[in-house]
């Protein structure tokens, strides 16, 4: 096992597990794969945004179609992670007074103008293991204790990014505060710290790791030496390591399978990347997105699509089939388009239509995947003044969450059909997860799983 930094003081062991071994609740043998009916990472099963066998109820309020509902201690943005009879939620829980940050006076006073907070607590990182029948406790385990080095901003976490599972192992990522992952009883098999992230305007951390076969994939950019990495999800041994001329990302990398391989995609300021998945080696770049990069992208029908929308706009479709070299100015960038990109929440790619957010926004446009061409919008959706949650698709309905706690629900396809508009008493930072007819809502203080009665 790795040793962590002789700084860090650990008060348990980590993380979390869940009964991946379990039969699916009513399962049969021709029922879909476990890792397309579940939810084993942020932006579900395709990382599309999409649950392909879920069918969630379309309208709920806090009296109706709530299965259950938990208080959740701490606070975090990470994504809830299901599998089997088990939700996973990562949250980190303040402890101890509150100190001021070791960063100098100017550093704190730029956070506070740029809405970050350079004050900080003792945090316990902590998994939190549900039952998904009725919601009771499992299980919790706090991985580790210490005061952040850095500030955050004052609507993130230190709980961001979100758990991957494989049905194998099951690991979590905190950042700066460690890389952890566990048998599929709890037991470590492995943990590593990669030192400290140095976050533009100490605005705290956020990329999710993801796994493909046996390598967990992580992203690492910073205002230091950024860099992508891959480890053996079994060891924890560090297989390869490429280093990236890139600034503070929040986006979270995408495996994409592709004849006789796969590419780990990354998009971020500087340029859009594509690695080989089993050597690290870097196979295409295009120009980057705009500042502060943090939509993850999304694929689908040879194209991959990546966007962000702070100070700009970007959007491009990239041919993954004609991608090589430098792909600049190529045909390989199928169309792209500067208007009414998102600044927080990642696009949803659903039956050859691709959904975005304007800014952090209710404003909805849906264009065609293949060409770009618009469909609708954008439009205002009533009732949804912000958004950082990311919409998800299931039954071919569009779930939109605002951070004010409604959801509005759409019909997808060509044109703008609103379903049903719902409003709970929380506020959702989190992307909804969706299993079966299960929709889980993660607030700032409760999990919602949303069925029928």
């Amino acid at each position: 096992m790795t040793r962590m930094k002789a700084k860090r003081q650990r008060r348990g062991i980590a993380i979390v597990s869940c009964l991946l071994a379990l039969a699916p609740l009513g399962g049969t043998a021709q029922e879909p794969a476990d890792a397309d009916r579940f939810w084993p990472q942020w932006r579900g099963p395709e990382a599309t945004g999409v649950a392909p066998y879920g069918d969630p109820p379309t309208s709920w309020s806090e009296s109706s179609n709530i299965r259950w509902k938990v208080a959740i201690p701490g606070l975090g943005s990470a994504t809830p992670v299901i599998w089997g009879d088990r939700v996973f939620v990562l949250t980190a829980v303040p402890v101890g007074d509150e100190v001021a940050s070791t960063d100098g006076l100017f550093t704190r006073l730029r956070q506070r103008v740029m809405g970050a907070t350079g004050v900080s607590r003792a945090q316990q990182f902590v998994v939190v293991a549900l039952d998904r029948r009725d919601g009771s406790v499992v299980w919790e385990r706090v991985t580790h204790e210490d005061v952040p080095h850095e500030g955050r901003h004052q609507t993130g976490t230190w709980a961001s990014p979100s758990a991957v599972t494989d049905g194998e192992v099951v690991c979590a990522f905190f950042g700066s505060r460690g890389l952890y992952c566990y048998d599929l009883d709890g037991r470590a098999l492995w943990d590593t710290d990669l030192g400290d992230m140095r976050i533009r305007m100490g605005f705290g951390e956020g990329a999710s790791p993801v796994l493909y076969k046996d390598a967990l994939i992580v992203p690492w950019d910073h205002e230091g030496d950024s860099f992508i990495a891959a480890f053996d999800k079994h060891t924890g041994r560090e297989r390869w390591r490429t280093p990236r001329d890139e600034m503070t990302s929040w986006t979270t990398p995408l495996i994409v399978e592709l004849d006789g391989g796969a590419q780990v995609i990354t998009s971020a300021t500087g340029a859009v990347r594509a690695y080989d998945a089993a050597t690290g080696v870097l196979v295409w770049e295009d120009e980057g997105v705009t500042l502060n990069a943090i939509p993850s992208p999304v694929s689908g029908d040879g194209l991959v699509f990546v966007t962000s929308g702070f100070r700009g706009n970007r959007l491009a479709a990239i041919d993954l089939a004609s991608a090589r070299g430098d792909i600049r100015g190529t045909d390989s960038v199928r169309w792209s388009t500067d208007r009414d990109t998102p600044y927080v929440p990642s696009p949803v790619l659903h039956d050859g239509r691709l959904y975005m957010l304007k800014s952090n926004s209710g404003i909805l446009t849906s264009l065609d995947a293949a060409t770009g061409r618009l469909h609708y919008g954008p439009a205002r959706l009533d009732g949804i003044r912000s958004v950082y949650a990311s919409p998800v698709v299931a039954d071919d309905r569009l779930y939109v969450t605002s951070r004010e706690g409604t959801t509005v629900v759409l019909r997808t396809g060509p044109t703008l059909e609103i379903l049903a508009t719902n409003t709970l008493d929380d506020e959702f930072d989190a992307s909804p997860a969706v299993v079966d007819g299960e929709l889980y809502l993660r607030g700032a203080n409760a999990l919602y799983c949303i069925a029928e009665d």
